[in-house]
């Protein structure tokens, strides 16, 4: 299979998975694309993150500490469970916010929060399908999970969590987000809705606001993007444009020939390593600058 092919592939996956495609439309398509049934569900292996990938840092790392804890639950806001991840030193560090995928909570979304709490910080990664149950095993099931949820309810909540977080005993008062895919729209989002009390985000291709909310966001943003991710860059540089119109701190980067999800080193045909690990450090530069 050649790299059209592929990239063919790989933009009818992002179809599928965030544009609702029936999944028999999906499967024969691709099986077009593939040559037959059997190559074209191998190729779908490929794109689709693998819950079996071996983790960057580990979860028994004894530099950190992890834990899982409640988030909200009173007041008559719903409990959120939440996967954490510090530093086993117990410096007392800025929080900040994992936000997943379309996939919810997965073991890629602890791994992610481990790899911040290595620089530093107290990560913690919410499970934001909490109020339906919390995230199942079928990554499809959470798909169609994250469809029903109540964005504007979610977002509340979020904002809830930075003021929980930024009183949190051994903190600084600070906290930051990160989010990929839903994740990355997720925080554009919030930038909007928390305002000041909001420290900084970091959005990784993620879709974004109507450009008029520009005007309502107050944290410093890091606006991640791939080259090749037409869907979502047609509302990011707008967004992008109506930031920097209004005045607002934020820095754009598009990484050239990769695809959305470059950040997942669980997909092996999306993860690009340069482009991922050159946004990691932008990201840990956003956070030691904004968090500190």
């Amino acid at each position: 299979m050649d790299q059209d092919q592929r990239q063919q592939a790989i933009e009818l996956y992002d179809q599928y998975t965030h544009e609702g495609m029936d999944r028999r439309l999906f499967m024969a398509r691709m099986t077009a694309i593939a040559g037959s049934a059997a190559a074209a569900s191998a190729l779908v292996a490929t794109i689709a993150a693998d819950p079996a990938a071996a983790a960057i840092v580990p979860p028994t790392d004894r530099r950190l500490r992890t834990s899982m804890i409640k988030l909200l639950g009173s007041g008559g806001l719903p409990s959120y469970t939440a996967y954490t991840a510090e530093p086993a030193n117990g410096a007392r560090e800025a929080s900040v916010i994992v936000i997943h995928e379309n996939r919810g909570l997965n073991d890629h979304g602890r791994d992610v929060a481990r790899r911040l709490a290595l620089s530093g910080f107290h990560a913690v990664a919410v499970d934001f399908l909490s109020p339906l149950g919390g995230t199942p095993t079928d990554e499809n099931q959470a798909r169609d999970m994250i469809g029903k949820l109540d964005l504007t309810a979610s977002t509340n909540h979020a904002v809830a969590m930075v003021d929980q977080l930024s009183r949190r005993p051994g903190g600084n008062g600070k906290v930051g987000v990160v989010g990929f895919c839903w994740g990355g729209a997720f925080v554009n989002r919030l930038a909007v809705a928390a305002g000041d009390k909001l420290d900084v985000g970091v959005s990784y291709y993620g879709v974004a606001p109507d450009p008029s909310e520009a005007a309502r966001v107050s944290a410093p943003l890091v606006i991640q993007l791939a080259g090749l991710d037409e869907r979502v860059n047609k509302t990011a540089f707008p967004w992008v444009t109506a930031l920097r119109a209004a005045g607002k701190p934020v820095k754009y980067f598009l990484y050239d020939r990769v695809n959305h999800a470059f950040n997942n080193d669980t997909s092996a045909e999306r993860y690009n390593k340069a482009a991922s690990d050159l946004a990691w450090k932008r990201t840990i530069a956003a956070f030691r600058t904004n968090l500190r």
